[in-house]
């Protein structure tokens, strides 16, 4: 794909890199995206961050039999949406480019954090803010200037309202009713013994495992089942949806109608979650107009590759969450 461009349309690549493997699409502006593929193994992170060689290594044969499938003469941009780009991204911006160059002929390229493709498979390029909650939390807006974050600190120091902090607080009132303690509940003690095994176990359990949070993450359904008839569940979800709220009215713009759109898998708890939270965006945030994700984060790479291609990126630039660096004319 180096030597001269086949026949057949200039197209984009977009590419979600996340915990649980690679997903990449090739498409034609205009058109969206025309062939898909994914890998299930996760880019390696080390001391430089995200490893840049292991993601090209998956990334190149992927691109090449997806352009081939979408019947691209060759690929004129690239937007790569990666999990720790913002604190883990200085190598991908080094290396990322030139490596994008050289295997593939992309020329413009866009690197992102995932909560920004998470925005725009969202949002597209509208001001607003969006929720982001799977086994963590963030919350991200934009006016269109500049981006504002919030949360999205990990399950230790932050991701309140997140699946982990759900888990760890249902799992906190099961150990309550454990010890005869208030604030327990019976129902949660009783899901947990049965997930885990008996209370007094769990810590040794838990504490040595590096997927914690993802093991935290596994008992907030089990809060959501237990809400309807279980006040103490329906009081953590009632907690969690003010701590979403809380970090969707400190980066939501504050004039105008902006948009508020919640997108990531904790949603599909349904009711027992979005039922609280709608109260409190309500609340927090009467000026705002709450609209439906259109996409996802795969989505929304193959959307702001699209209008990187068309020079029209209306989204703000910034180092750490939207990085574009010129485009190379070699």
């Amino acid at each position: 794909m180096t030597g001269g461009a086949a026949a057949g349309p200039s197209g984009f690549l977009a590419v979600d890199s996340g915990g649980s493997g690679v997903r990449a699409v090739v498409g034609v502006p205009g058109r969206g995206p025309l062939a898909e593929r994914r890998s299930t193994e996760p880019v390696r992170t080390g001391e430089r961050g995200i490893d840049p060689g292991h993601l090209m290594a998956q990334l190149v044969p992927m691109a090449r039999a997806l352009t081939a499938e979408a019947g691209v003469g060759r690929l004129a941009s690239a937007v790569v949406g990666a999990a720790g780009f913002a604190t883990l991204g200085d190598a991908l911006r080094a290396e990322l480019p030139g490596a994008l160059a050289r295997e593939l002929g992309v020329r413009e390229v866009a690197l992102a954090a995932d909560a920004v493709t998470a925005y725009a498979g969202a949002l597209g390029s509208r001001p607003g803010a969006v929720i982001a909650a799977g086994t963590g939390l963030i919350a991200l807006g934009t006016d269109l200037a500049r981006w504002r974050r919030a949360d999205g600190w990990g399950h230790l120091l932050g991701d309140c309202g997140g699946g982990a902090w759900i888990g760890r607080a249902g799992l906190e009132a099961a150990l309550r009713a454990h010890d005869g303690r208030d604030g327990g509940s019976a129902a949660l003690l009783a899901r947990a013994e049965e997930a885990f095994g008996p209370m007094r176990e769990l810590p040794g359990r838990l504490y040595p495992r590096p997927d914690r949070a993802a093991v935290l993450a596994s008992f907030a359904p089990q809060v959501a089942a237990c809400a309807a008839d279980d006040p103490v569940a329906a009081g953590v979800l009632r907690a969690a949806a003010r701590h979403m709220a809380e970090s969707a009215a400190a980066v939501c713009p504050p004039g105008g109608e902006p948009l508020v759109a919640l997108t990531g898998g904790l949603f599909k708890m349904g009711d027992p979650l979005l039922l609280p939270l709608e109260r409190e965006l309500t609340l927090r945030l009467p000026h705002a107009r709450r609209v439906a994700a259109e996409g996802d984060p795969l989505h929304g790479s193959a959307r702001i590759a699209a209008e990187l291609a068309e020079g029209a990126l209306a989204l703000p630039g910034d180092e750490k969450m939207l990085y574009v660096p010129p485009a190379r004319r070699d």
